[in-house]
């Protein structure tokens, strides 16, 4: 199977099962996501080992996991909000584990694990109080910043290979270009226009910010993801999705601008 059937398929299978997840259930939401962020926390971690970093991956991961995990019981138990208190002393023991390591560079390992979790984790955690924005479980919104992603990417993909040739960042990525950046941003513009009309949620002006958020920020996460696999020398961060990399290759555009899209639909539209 050549690589371009082999990316169709997979993206394919990977935009039903992420929209089904959402719009189905609750409990589906919150299943995929918790697999979604531990899977990209391990490939993050897998990662820093190639820098010599040795960060406390599985702890890491436990402590990413009660993250999500305390965004989703803040909704659906009436103790939710008080069993998130346990992430503060859990937060402590990375430094007491990392004592009985006996491992060179400390500082350092503490730092990747702690940053895997503020990186992915926090954010992902937020998916839970957008899905909840109303009150009520409503998977409509998230699955809407999922396509203007999509259609960030298609645009930026369409016009770069078209027109680009003002390279954007080359240092880091020396096929993105300024002609696929504004690509993105015009159809992400566009797919905006479109959810406003007939989707029934938010008008234009709200879908309008959110993506020029995603346009702008997801191109921005993307560098940061790049920078990170450039300096370790690989590609992709993992082959679970074949023809289209790692998890974090996938969720690196929507990690990096979640936290500035609930911080605007909290100050703007809660």
């Amino acid at each position: 199977m050549n690589s371009f059937f082999k990316r169709t398929i997979t993206g394919t299978l990977f935009v039903v099962v992420l929209s089904g997840a959402i719009l189905w259930h609750p409990l589906s939401f919150f299943i995929l996501f918790l697999i979604i962020n531990i899977l990209a926390l391990r490939e993050l971690y897998l990662m820093a080992l190639a820098s010599k970093s040795h960060p406390q991956k599985y702890y890491g991961s436990i402590i990413g996991a009660m993250v999500f995990i305390s965004g989703f019981l803040w909704y659906n138990f009436s103790y939710g909000a008080f069993l998130s208190l346990i992430l503060i002393p859990a937060f402590s023991f990375i430094l007491i584990f990392e004592l009985y390591r006996d491992l060179k560079h400390p500082l350092l390992n503490v730092s990747t694990t702690v940053f895997g979790i503020f990186y992915i984790s926090l954010p992902l955690m937020l998916l839970n109080h957008i899905v909840y924005l109303t009150g009520e479980y409503s998977g409509k919104i998230l699955l809407f910043i999922f396509i203007l992603i999509w259609a960030s990417d298609t645009g930026a993909y369409l016009l770069g290979v078209t027109f680009g040739k003002h390279r954007l960042f080359e240092r880091i990525s020396p096929k993105k270009s300024w002609e696929g950046f504004f690509g993105g941003l015009i159809v992400s513009q566009l797919a905006a226009f479109f959810i406003a009309k007939y989707s029934g949620t938010l008008v234009f002006i709200h879908w309008g910010v959110i993506a020029a958020i995603i346009a702008v920020f997801g191109t921005l996460g993307d560098l940061v993801e790049s920078m990170i696999k450039r300096s370790i020398g690989i590609k992709d961060s993992g082959r679970l999705l074949p023809g289209h990399g790692g998890v974090l290759d996938r969720f690196d555009s929507l990690v990096f601008t979640i936290p500035l899209i609930f911080t605007y639909l909290y100050i703007f539209i809660k």
